[in-house]
């Protein structure tokens, strides 16, 4: 089996790591031997002239691929699964199969963006459907805000928190509209084509999943005043 390169770089928002088997231990940019010249001409291709060259066996267009694309993958993962091990995980996987089928990529079908959110989205969703027997709901994940910032900050960032914490409860498929549609950018349109379903149905998700969130973070901010006065 090829083995999945390991970026040499990754941005402060992206994971220090990639967990699982596969990894190697190469730089993510190695020279892409093309007979014109230099490595250069990689950083410039699309995202379907990189995803050929993987299907050559190209550890480099892979590479690229996942600098490109990584940290979108592991912030939906993310927001999916509440934490950023399983995230990572996702992560890992979805990149495995870009690198293992690469070959039966079909340019023009679907944005390679599109793709890379369906089946990050899939994953979740099948490891959360997993989870949910031994997961207890009325867990609350532990999230803290990806960017410190100084003290006037904080309330924000507890607000943040908050959300994240609030997303974790709704149903797994509102959840998945509202991490595409609000924290992806994506479009009804597009966020339809990853979950396929109709815009309509995911205009239903939307709005059911943010008046859930209305109501949960509604119920927080009671319980917290509540709290404040008992222990005032």
């Amino acid at each position: 089996m090829k083995q999945l390169p390991k970026p040499a770089r990754l941005r402060q928002d992206e994971p220090d790591r990639v967990k699982g088997a596969g990894m190697s231990r190469g730089p993510l940019l190695a020279p892409v031997q093309d007979g014109r010249g230099g490595s250069g001409r990689v950083k410039e291709a699309s995202d379907d002239e990189l995803v050929a060259a993987v299907a050559k066996g190209d550890g480099a267009a892979c590479g690229l691929l996942m600098e490109r694309h990584l940290g979108r993958t592991v912030a939906l993962a993310r927001r999916m699964m509440g934490n950023q091990a399983d995230a990572e995980e996702v992560a890992q996987e979805v990149f495995l199969r870009v690198w293992t089928h690469a070959d039966r990529w079909e340019p023009g079908r679907a944005q390679f963006s599109t793709w890379l959110h369906r089946v990050a989205t899939n994953l979740c969703l099948d490891r959360l459907r997993r989870q949910r027997r031994t997961v207890d709901i009325d867990e609350m994940p532990n999230l803290v805000s990806d960017e410190p910032g100084p003290d006037r900050r904080l309330e924000a960032d507890q607000l943040a928190a908050r959300v994240e914490a609030a997303l974790q409860q709704l149903p797994e498929r509102q959840r998945a509209a509202i991490a595409l549609s609000h924290y992806q950018g994506l479009s009804n349109t597009e966020t339809a084509e990853i979950l396929e379903v109709s815009v309509e149905a995911v205009e239903s998700l939307l709005s059911r999943g943010r008046r859930q969130l209305r109501v949960l973070l509604a119920t927080e901010k009671d319980e917290l005043l509540r709290s404040r006065e008992t222990s005032a």
